[in-house]
């Protein structure tokens, strides 16, 4: 959907941008009405341009949007008439910076176009001045709840606070484990998994809306959670590994 003339500014973060042309971008925004979409700043790399010092990642901007003239480029790919800072934390440094990349290239690879998800936004916006090194417990607790977030926004995870094939509450002592296409299943013997406690706080912390809550829900069972959440993601992205956790690998692998 266009932004028509007149009409308010769209909130939104740059996900993702690649050239164009000689002196323009094509830009992923994540938008808070729209959803994802894609835009063609035109003369965005000219070196006077306004738009150089605004479409940088992890800084909230404002922007007003129209359609490419008939013929140029793809059908879903907008004009973007205008952008401004929209204020905010500032942008991410040193470690933080892989996870949200991280957290950018999820958005890219599961959110479709055009889907609206405002809780999902905010909880974007709220997440990135969380972000630290990568093994810090604020980090890995802000992470899982965005993760959590995603995955429910997008309806692809099961009701945490009963086991999916016969619907009974869980357990709060015994261990369950979350599968792609089985939902929450009591842990094998031989896996660890996630108290029956644990993930019916993580949904009610969910259901509730709160982010500080649902990172208060994961702090408690972090390397556990970590697990079970990147196998899932892992089977709704397909095979091709993220390359924001390749890169973050071979950095540790490249540490003395």
């Amino acid at each position: 959907m266009a932004t028509a003339r007149g009409a308010a500014p769209l909130a939104a973060f740059v996900l993702h941008r690649y050239d164009w042309s000689e002196s323009s971008l094509i830009v992923d925004l994540f938008t808070r009405s729209q959803g994802r979409v894609a835009v063609a700043a035109r003369g965005a790399k000219k070196p006077h341009s306004n738009l150089r010092a605004v479409l940088l990642p992890f800084q909230r901007i404002n922007v007003s949007l129209g359609r490419l003239p008939e013929g140029e480029g793809a059908g879903e790919v907008q004009t973007l008439r205008q952008a401004e800072w929209g204020g905010g934390a500032s942008m991410l440094t040193g470690a933080a910076l892989f996870s949200g990349f991280y957290l950018n290239e999820l958005l890219m690879k599961l959110l479709a176009r055009h889907d609206p998800h405002p809780a999902l936004f905010d909880s974007y916006a709220q997440t990135l001045p969380l972000l630290g090194p990568g093994e810090d417990a604020r980090t890995q607790a802000a992470l899982r709840a965005f993760e959590l977030t995603l995955l429910q926004e997008i309806g692809l995870l099961p009701d945490l606070s009963v086991a999916t094939q016969t619907q009974q509450p869980l357990q709060p002592a015994a261990l369950y484990a979350l599968r792609p296409e089985a939902g929450v299943i009591e842990a094998r013997g031989d896996e660890s998994g996630l108290s029956g406690a644990t993930l019916v706080g993580v949904q009610a912390a969910l259901e509730h809306g709160s982010l500080e809550a649902l990172q208060q829900a994961c702090a408690g069972a972090l390397p556990a959670l970590k697990a079970q959440l990147r196998a899932l993601l892992h089977y709704h992205l397909g095979s091709a590994p993220l390359r924001t956790r390749q890169v973050m690998l071979d950095v540790q692998n490249l540490a003395p």
